[in-house]
C-alpha cells in the first residue's frame, strides 16, 4: 500500500501486514502517526503513537502519510539529522513477530514495526520533503 498524497513521489509505503495492524491499533487508540528517529536500540525503529502524542517540529521532516484502510491517513516522520542520511532511500514499514520497542503502540501485541528499505530512482530522489 503506497502513501497517499499528491503528484510527488512517494517516500513511504505499507505492507498489508502492517497495515492489518495500524487498523487494529486505530480502532483502539485512535489516529495515529509514525516517527522514526534514528539512534541505537529503540530509536533504530519506526515507532507509532496516537496522533500528534510525539510533537514534531523544525528537527522533523514528515515523509508522506500512509494509506493504511485507517479513516484517517497515518503520518510518517522522521527526525532531520536521520533524513540527512536515509534521503536516498524508499521506506516501507512493515510487520515482524517478536516485541515491540518502548512506546511503540504494538509493543504488547507480539509484533513489531520495521522499516524495509530500497534505493530510491533519481526521479525518487528529487522529491520535495516537507
Amino acid at each position: 500500500m503506497a502513501a497517499s498524497g499528491g503528484a510527488e513521489p512517494e517516500r513511504v509505503a505499507v505492507t498489508e501486514a502492517a497495515a492489518s495492524l495500524l487498523r487494529e491499533l486505530r480502532d483502539e487508540h485512535g489516529p495515529l502517526m509514525f516517527h522514526q528517529s534514528g539512534g541505537c536500540c529503540d530509536g533504530s525503529s519506526p515507532m507509532c503513537y496516537p496522533a500528534g502524542e510525539f510533537r514534531t517540529g523544525d528537527a522533523d521532516v514528515h515523509l508522506g502519510d500512509l494509506d493504511a484502510g485507517t479513516p484517517e491517513p497515518v503520518p510518517v516522520w522522521m527526525s532531520r539529522s536521520q533524513f540527512a542520511v536515509w534521503s536516498h532511500t524508499h521506506l516501507t514499514i512493515d510487520v515482524v513477530p517478536g516485541r515491540g520497542a518502548g512506546f511503540s503502540l504494538e509493543a504488547p501485541t507480539g509484533h513489531r514495526f520495521l522499516i524495509r528499505s530500497r534505493l530510491m530512482t533519481d526521479g525518487e530522489a528529487e522529491s520535495p520533503t516537507r
